[in-house]
């Protein structure tokens, strides 16, 4: 992989993260210059069928995490910075960064969980109901209380995912 596309990756998601962390969003120019880096580049190496490997990718990138966008589970911004990450690596490079980024996004996930009070609560009700259920033999269900889990900044989970999948063949 050529050392420019590297760069322009590292900085594309070093800005992503940093935006996500502080702001809680990641901004259109950061993406959108991803996306159109990808492409110019892609282009300029292959032409038309290098166009269409960088717009495959693009696609494909947009298309991992539309889903869980239209389901409320994520930001736009997350869905943008793969289709960029996509653009820039192709099809196939998305979707190792696809796989990396979800494991990452996972253990990401369960660290802020079991930081917040989410967790205590809910270990506190499931408590509660187990000692019904042996007092008692009937199982009472507790529901929450309604609280809001703690937001997740997925960018940076992206940002590492995709950098693990990158860093791949190296070791």
């Amino acid at each position: 992989m050529d050392y420019f596309l590297l760069i322009f990756l590292a900085v594309v998601l070093f800005l992503a993260a940093v935006f996500d962390l502080r702001q809680r969003r990641i901004p259109n120019a950061v993406t959108f210059s991803g996306m159109a880096s990808g492409l110019i580049y892609w282009s300029y190496l292959n032409g038309v069928d290098g166009f269409l490997h960088g717009a495959g990718g693009l696609f494909l990138g947009s298309g991992f995490l539309i889903l869980f966008y239209l389901m409320g589970g994520m930001g736009a911004g997350d869905v943008k910075l793969m289709g960029a990450v996509g653009s820039l690596l192709g099809p196939q490079g998305v979707f190792h960064a696809f796989l990396y980024s979800a494991v990452v996004g996972g253990v990401y996930a369960l660290f802020v969980l079991a930081r917040s009070k989410a967790l205590k609560q809910a270990a506190g009700r499931y408590r509660q109901m187990a000692r019904c259920y042996l007092g008692t033999g009937q199982f009472i269900y507790i529901p929450p209380d309604g609280g809001t889990l703690p937001p997740l900044c997925y960018g940076l989970a992206i940002s590492l995912g995709t950098i693990l999948s990158v860093l791949r063949p190296l070791y």
